[in-house]
């Protein structure tokens, strides 16, 4: 089987195990909410659909289509992420203020945000090779664009997505060929505002707290990475047994959400969870050689943009669920629930089947190596 056939069994897979997961998850919440255990389990199965079906348009049609249109879709997320703070029209749940009313349902800007900062970026670093290492030429314009971006979602406030796009980012960056002696300084100076975001906010401050000693305050801000361990340690090896956990009764929040992955741990143990991370690094491998195959230096970016965009948002939730980072707030990717994440994820993956299906040469990986040297130069 080629790359792109085993790209798409290992997220076919990794959406069957996303909404057997949600049901079991989600199914007494349910009831008791909404009096239809399904809930859940049936928005999940349409958000599912209505993926796959942009990820079959996406798949259709050339991507190079789409780079004609990247600027006007930077501006069009820029638009949506401000609606999110006009009243009556985005809708604030749990202190953030991060979807906008779309009728019966709820669409999350930040989710098209992501993909737009990929598409765009992608083509300013294959248009500007001969610019990207002159800062105000090459850079200065994109990153002040990308930056007001990622300050409207930090408004929202939504730390997770935009610490996933900066990383996003700054490996376009490395890749295209910008010089360390231009990506050191951009770094060193986002350092300190980092540090002015996440204690500028007491909210942040006791989530920091929390992850460092989360027994400092188990009923408060640690109950949940708490109840998280509870959940990874109960399910052992082989696991509890599908839909037998405990931790989902009401003790783990956000369990069919940002913390699915601890289910899956205490209902399928360590067996489970290591297949799911599994699937996450095959997605990893074969999206890299769909990126190394791609027929040109766009292509090329804008593949990479994807895999990074996805297997970073899998391990920065992993490693939330698991104690390794602060929470996060950021959903697993094809296996959480949510609408928005999911269509936008299926999108990317579409546009990455695309780029596989278009396979050239090996002049990307000659470019890469011609101008190795010339990257590392400080």
């Amino acid at each position: 089987m080629n790359q792109r056939t085993l790209l798409f069994f290992t997220v076919i897979a990794l959406l069957g195990i996303g909404i057997v997961m949600i049901y079991s998850t989600s199914a007494i919440f349910a009831q008791e909410r909404f009096g239809d255990g399904y809930y859940y389990l049936k928005r999940q199965a349409l958000w599912v659909f209505i993926g796959l079906a942009a990820f079959a348009a996406a798949m259709n049609v050339d991507y190079h289509r789409l780079r004609a249109h990247s600027l006007t879709l930077v501006f069009a997320s820029i638009a949506l992420l401000a609606l999110v703070f006009v009243p009556g029209v985005g809708r604030t749940a749990g202190g953030a203020s991060r979807w906008i009313r779309m009728g019966p349902v709820n669409f999350q800007p930040s989710e098209f945000a992501k993909l737009a900062v990929v598409l765009y970026m992608a083509d300013v670093m294959a248009r500007k090779q001969r610019q990207i290492a002159l800062f105000w030429k090459g850079l200065a314009l994109p990153l002040a664009l990308f930056g007001g971006m990622l300050c409207m979602i930090m408004l929202q406030p939504d730390l997770g997505t935009t610490i996933l796009c900066a990383l996003v980012i700054g490996i376009l960056l490395f890749v295209a060929g910008v010089r360390m002696r231009l990506l050191l300084p951009l770094c060193l100076a986002a350092l300190p505002a980092i540090y002015a975001l996440v204690f500028s906010s007491d909210y942040r401050r006791r989530r920091i707290l929390a992850f460092v000693n989360p027994w400092a305050d188990p009923e408060g801000t640690g109950f949940q990475i708490i109840q998280s361990f509870i959940a990874l340690g109960s399910g052992g090896v082989a696991g509890l047994g599908l839909a037998q956990s405990r931790q989902k009764f009401y003790y783990l929040p956000a369990a069919h959400t940002d913390f699915i992955f601890s289910i899956i741990g205490e209902e399928l143990g360590i067996l489970g969870a290591g297949a799911v991370v599994t699937l996450f690094l095959g997605l990893l491998v074969f999206g890299m050689r769909v990126c190394a195959k791609a027929p040109d230096l766009y292509g090329h970016l804008l593949a990479l943009g994807i895999v990074s965009m996805l297997t970073l948002q899998a391990l920065i939730n992993i490693a939330v669920v698991t104690g390794s980072l602060p929470t996060k707030g950021l959903p697993l990717p094809f296996i959480s629930f949510g609408g928005s994440s999911m269509i936008f994820n299926l999108f990317s993956l579409g546009v990455l089947m695309n780029i596989g299906r278009h396979e050239g040469t090996d002049q990307v990986a000659h470019y890469l190596e011609s101008r190795s040297d010339r990257t590392m130069r400080i």
